[in-house]
This record gives C-alpha cells, structure tokens and sequence, in this order.
C-alpha cells in the first residue's frame, strides 16, 4: 500500500504529544477519546494527536486535531517554536487577535500559515474552534511549501496566498472526512503528494536547504539550543558570518535566536508536563539558562508573561503548547 492509503496511527491521552511529537513533544489536556460522543448540552474539550507517514519523517513534527465547543471565551498565548504552524480549521474562522509582528493587523483565517518567530501571537478562543494543526520542521519548508522558511519569517499569512487551489482543495477534503482519522489521512496524501511533485518537478525552488545549513539546524536542535554560534559554524565548515546570513534566509531566524526559542520550547514544554508541582530553579538548570531569573525573563521576552502566568492562561485552553503561529 501507498503512504497515501495508510491511516497514520492515531493517538489520544495524556501522552499523546510524547508519543507523536518527536524530538520535542507535547502533553495534551482535555483529550476525549475517538468515538466518544459527548451529549447536546455538555461542553467539548478534545483534543488528539496523529503521527505523520514514514516518507514525512524529518519534515513533519505531528498532527494535533482539536474541538471545542460550549466552554468560555478565553486567549491563547501562540508562543515560540522551532516549528512552522500550518493550521486548517474545520468550522469557523481562527481569529488571531495580536501576530508576532505587531505591525500586523488582527484578522481571521480559515487556513493559516506562519513562520518561525520570536514574540507571541494572541489568538481569541471563541468557546467553540475545531481544526487540525500540522507542526512543519523548517528543513521541509522548500519541499511541502515551495519556499525556504525564511520567506515566512515572523508572519502569519492565510495558507492559500502561498500554496494556492493545493491549500483550498485539501481545506474542503478535510471538512469533508468523518473522523480524526480520516482527517490525518486526508492530511498525510496531500502532504505525501507535495513531496512527490516538488522531487519531480526540476523547475522548482530547490527542494532541500543547503546541507551546512541542515546540519546546523540540527546540531542546534539536539544540543537543545546549548551550542556557540562560532562553534556551529566550525561543525558546519562555514564562518560565523556565513552562517548567520544562509540561516537566517533559509530559517528566518539568526542562529542565536533560533538557539533561544528551541531553549525555551524546551523550557515550557517541561513546565507543562508538570503544571501541578513546577520546580523552576531546577527547570532552569536542566534548560541551560544561568538561574531562575534567567528563565523569567526569556519567559516575559518570548511569552510576553511568566512562566506561572502562562500556566494558569494555557491549562484552560485545548491547544496547550500550539500555536497557530508556533
């Protein structure tokens, strides 16, 4: 069989991110398993995890489905990540209230798109949103978008102003699927076919960064951001310079700030995974940061709150640790 004919494997429950997240996965709250049909007047917090088809591996982090209904307005904080968000909603519009760049206006988005940034995107949660969420490593920006991630740098845009019919045929096929399932399979042959046209179409953008380029992403990365840039630049065979300029344009971040938001993606991803008994000195320690007011101040810097605040907005809210723009 296809990859296309494959469901990807679904998982639900407190793990879930753990499981499909990869390098970096998420704990999901409010999840209700597949198949269980919540009464008419009850309120719906779901919330499940698919993991991408083996040809996407390296290029696709997870795919987070979510549904809410009938539970109160409240914010989403839409922080930093080392992740491009592709966000395709399956009811109303997904209404981003502030982006990361400031100089852009509020609006609504049935598809949105958005790059690797360093401040964070507020997003009005109406009560009622569903949707699926697709985390793109930056490595496959050039393959699946057909645009190096730097093209996206800081800014959200709605997807089908850069992928065109591709982005409003495969909005209306996911609408159209009955389950989460079915909606992760929709999403894996659209993806899986994206792949196979960009490697067969030589009259595209190069459909693969520079490799000095993939290999410092990565090193930085599995360093957990803890690497000098001047020694990056030395594993990758390229001056400190060099590499700030092609990481920058292929990335869209510098190397020092990528470095920050994989620390701090880190750093929150762990904090969630123990809202209940948060050890932040100690978080701080194990994260690379010199001490706790270490990590208070990225926290304000790159969530715009502290870390206990942060805590007590997200865990009322389904997409715990996503953000359409993270």
């Amino acid at each position: 069989m296809s990859p296309a004919s494959l469901p990807p494997r679904v998982i639900t429950g407190k793990h879930a991110g753990l499981a499909a997240g990869g390098e970096n996965g998420d704990v999901v709250t409010g999840v209700v398993d597949i198949g269980t049909e919540a009464r008419a007047d009850e309120p719906v917090d779901e919330a499940v995890r698919g993991v991408p088809a083996p040809a996407l591996r390296g290029l696709v982090g997870w795919y987070s489905g979510y549904r809410q209904s009938g539970l109160p307005v409240a914010r989403h904080r839409g922080l930093p990540s080392p992740w491009l968000t592709l966000i395709l909603t399956l009811d109303d519009p997904l209404s981003v209230a502030a982006h990361p760049d400031p100089a852009a206006a509020p609006g609504d988005y049935l598809t949105l798109l958005g790059g690797l940034h360093t401040a964070p995107a507020l997003i009005a949660v109406p009560g009622r949103q569903s949707g699926v969420q697709i985390a793109l490593s930056p490595l496959g920006a050039r393959s699946l978008l057909g645009l190096p991630g730097g093209a996206l740098a800081g800014i959200d845009v709605h997807a089908d102003d850069v992928l065109g019919a591709d982005a409003r045929e495969v909005h209306e096929r996911l609408r159209a699927a009955a389950g989460w399932p079915e909606r992760f399979a929709v999403v894996d042959a659209w993806l899986v076919g994206r792949l196979l046209r960009g490697d067969a179409d030589s009259g595209r953008i190069a459909s693969v960064p520079p490799p000095e380029a993939v290999r410092a992403w990565r090193l930085l990365v599995a360093t957990g951001g803890r690497v000098r840039v001047d020694s990056l630049a030395a594993e990758v065979g390229w001056s400190a310079r060099h590499l700030q300029s092609r990481f920058v344009a292929e990335f869209g971040l510098s190397p020092k700030a990528a470095a920050r938001v994989v620390r701090f993606d880190l750093a929150r991803r762990a904090l969630a995974a123990r809202p209940d008994r948060p050890d932040l000195a100690g978080l701080a320690a194990d994260c690379g940061y010199a001490d706790q007011s270490h990590l208070d101040r990225e926290f304000a810097a790159l969530a715009g709150c502290s870390p206990s605040a942060w805590l007590a907005e997200e865990f009322r809210n389904i997409q715990s640790g996503h953000h359409p723009a993270s």
